[in-house]
């Protein structure tokens, strides 16, 4: 993603009884059926109450002490924070963000902000996220999901390096650290490159302001995560210091792990747009596209999906970003129907582990050099 203005691409139009047209029709007639909302349910609010306990609860236990005489129990409280904090970021911004709690705004930018109680910055994760990723998944140099350091290729449309080959043994090393690398310096340098393409306009916010909002919520965020419980902990600035990276790693290696196996799969299409700039197009609609890049994972695994706010139906999600995903699971046999009945791809890998194995080698093989 250079500089300048955007350089977007359109998708084919989808057309009259399409595959989209007939799926959107066959999921509007099982929420009325069934007489339910495809907002949040009383199962979703309960969730979200346990997963800002879960991170804190044993923040406050740091802050008030406990764990000052055992540094197993310390370290313990911080390593419970990072699942917490895991699951705040998938199971409740995440769909706040993408305005699936209630009908009400206001209700969803309110639970949105819970970003920035973590470290984030709203603005930047919904451009990243809602406006590239979804828009042009996989597409390389719009989709910022995949355009990422030098030292990691997630694209066979990208530029192929000799240290690329060894990148399936160093990519988890980069996981660890894609949160701590988000809560200090990339908002700074996404919102920089966001404004170069104009794509703060329609967040309603100027560079100048982004970039004080920034800093203020990094500053109200470090003060609370690093120096109260160094301040009130009873453990050395050392030892903080390690929970907060160990809170940290875990949370940047699992939440890699979980979207990684998503889109960087070897049944992915990674289609290039045709045509010039200015003009480009690329030869699919939009749905089918997402179907194309996107894959679902452990679909039996209750708790999994439940924890990870059922982000292993991806493809449910791409396609229904306006349903909150405490739905995904039973729109997903209507999704795989309606696939079939167009005779287009459902990639689905059965496990957890299968997806990441998976996933582990597409890194392998785009660390071969092109043919």
């Amino acid at each position: 993603m250079g500089s300048g203005k955007l350089n977007i691409v359109r998708f084919a139009p989808r057309g009259e009884n399409s595959f989209i047209e007939t799926l959107n029709s066959r999921v509007k007639s099982y929420f009325a059926t069934h007489h339910i909302s495809p907002y949040a349910n009383a199962g979703m609010w309960i969730k979200t109450i346990t997963m800002l306990l879960l991170y804190f609860v044993p923040y406050l236990l740091i802050v008030m002490g406990l764990g000052a005489e055992n540094r197993w129990i310390f370290m313990g409280l911080w390593f419970i924070m990072s699942w917490g904090m895991s699951g705040i970021g998938t199971a409740v911004m995440h769909d706040a963000n993408h305005g699936t709690y209630s009908p009400s705004k206001k209700v969803n930018r309110f639970i949105g902000h819970i970003l920035e109680i973590i470290g984030g910055y709203t603005v930047t994760w919904k451009i990243q996220h809602n406006v590239l990723h979804h828009t042009y998944t996989n597409i390389a140099g719009l989709d910022d999901d995949i355009d990422s350091i030098i030292l990691l290729r997630f694209s066979p449309r990208q530029k192929w390096h000799w240290f690329h080959r060894y990148q399936y043994l160093y990519a988890w090393f980069f996981y660890m650290v894609m949160t701590l690398f988000w809560m200090t310096a990339k908002d700074y340098l996404q919102v920089v490159r966001y404004k170069q393409h104009d794509l703060l306009v329609k967040q309603k916010v100027s560079l100048k302001q982004a970039l004080l909002r920034i800093t203020v919520y990094k500053l109200v965020y470090y003060a609370y995560i690093l120096v109260l419980p160094i301040l009130f902990s009873g453990q050395p600035w050392y030892w903080v210091l390690a929970g907060f990276l160990l809170m940290h790693f875990t949370a940047g290696l699992f939440l890699s792990c979980v979207f990684q196996p998503s889109h960087v799969m070897e049944t992915s299409a990674y289609s290039l747009p045709v045509g010039t700039d200015g003009n480009r197009q690329m030869e699919d609609s939009w749905a089918i596209h997402e179907l194309a890049n996107t894959t679902d994972f452990a679909p039996r695994s209750r708790f999994l999906s439940w924890f990870i706010g059922g982000l292993n139906y991806q493809i449910e999600h791409h396609l229904f970003t306006g349903i909150c995903h405490v739905h995904y699971k039973r729109i997903a046999p209507i999704v795989r129907r309606t696939a079939a009945d167009f005779g287009l791809p459902y990639h689905m890998q059965p496990t957890f582990f299968h997806a990441l194995a998976a996933h582990a080698n597409m890194l392998k093989a785009l660390g071969k050099p092109d043919k």
